[in-house]
């Protein structure tokens, strides 16, 4: 570990030499990778200076408590030397987490597609308020949402919903939330009061971005305009303004709506493809790296029931991790920081613990 984080740390004064060059700053791309760059590595240079200061520390310490005979000053010494060893310790296991591999999406955007699954008008209703639940938690974050696609009930539900949200490291954060969500509740339109189970599809993809090489040949595409339904502003449901993109090699269909533009329409319908694509991509990828997978927290297995929101209870159960809060009110306010921070933790754990068996 300690030979990587020299190579780094040689790596990262190089980069401040070549940051300041006249060459470097005349050349807009260059500079940004090379900002990129320095701005992954800063938190890992920063702790392993600390580590190599308290280790300094714990030497120094030492030494002079064998010469120190002062009892006063020798209690000093040893909070300082006690104080540093336990620095230490946090520091390796904070810098092993630095040096896992990093998922080279974890700084996109993302569009997330929600479904109804089982359960009907319910299932739509729900798949409205797991929707709102991530806009909201977007808007906490400061993070921009902007919706695609909406496939509206009468009743305020939503059989299926199509949204971007541009933040940063958007996709570190919500890449495990694809999988099957499930309510237990007494619906709305239940007269018995009953409870019922039903469930929505969520699957979380990175924003295929410039950077990212999808081709996508005309002759493999049908284009459709047709005026938009349900809800909308001003022109949105008089002209010929929503686009339908159907790509016969996937048989993926992608709509958009929401524009009012035909051209802006055509835009996001083709960003989303390029995005399913991409997806599509990573998917044949992570079946590949089967043991890699299974190692992992789901971020992938859009059939895997991942958590259950329990209304009579109200708690929230994430299987994967077994972790519950009683604090269903909150979550579907936005409120999801704590379960996503456990599962980035328990991801980062398994693989650590895959690491430290290598």
């Amino acid at each position: 570990m300690f030979d990587k984080l020299d190579d780094l740390l040689i790596r990262y004064e190089e980069l401040m030499e070549e940051l300041h060059s006249p060459d470097v700053a005349n050349d807009t791309n260059r500079f940004r990778k090379l900002m990129k760059e320095q701005a992954n590595l800063a938190p890992l240079v920063d702790a392993y200076n600390e580590y190599k200061k308290c280790k300094q520390d714990i030497q120094d310490s030492l030494d002079m408590l064998e010469i120190e005979s002062d009892e006063e000053m020798r209690e000093m010494l040893k909070e300082t030397l006690n104080e540093s060893k336990d620095r230490v310790e946090e520091l390796e296991e904070e810098m092993k987490i630095m040096l896992l591999p990093k998922d080279p999406n974890d700084d996109k955007n993302v569009i997330v597609e929600i479904r109804g699954g089982a359960g009907g008008d319910e299932a739509a209703l729900f798949a409205a308020e797991i929707y709102r639940m991530y806009v909201h938690f977007a808007e906490s974050k400061g993070w921009k949402t902007q919706l695609i696609s909406a496939d509206e009930t009468g009743i305020g539900g939503m059989k299926e919903v199509t949204f971007q949200i541009n933040g940063q490291g958007a996709y570190s954060q919500l890449k495990y939330e694809s999988g099957v969500h499930r309510v237990q509740r007494v619906p709305e339109t239940e007269s018995g009061g009953r409870i019922h189970t039903s469930t929505c599809t969520v699957a979380v993809m990175p924003e295929a971005d410039e950077d990212i090489d999808i081709v996508i040949d005309e002759k493999d595409i049908r284009i459709d305009v047709m005026r938009a339904s349900g809800n909308g502003g001003q022109c949105v449901n008089t002209t010929d303004s929503a686009v339908r993109l159907t790509h016969f090699p996937t048989g993926i269909v992608v709509y958009s709506q929401t524009e009012k533009s035909q051209l802006q329409n055509k835009a996001k319908a083709f960003a989303l493809l390029k995005s399913k694509l991409y997806d599509i991509q990573q998917q044949e990828k992570h079946d590949a790296e089967a043991e890699l997978r299974r190692s992992q927290i789901g971020t992938g297995d859009r059939s895997e029931k991942i958590r259950t929101y329990n209304f009579p209870q109200g708690r929230v159960t994430d299987h994967r991790i077994g972790l519950t809060v009683y604090t269903l009110g909150k979550v579907m306010n936005g409120d999801i920081g704590e379960i996503l921070s456990a599962c980035i933790a328990a991801d980062q754990a398994a693989k650590l613990l895959k690491m430290n068996e290598q």
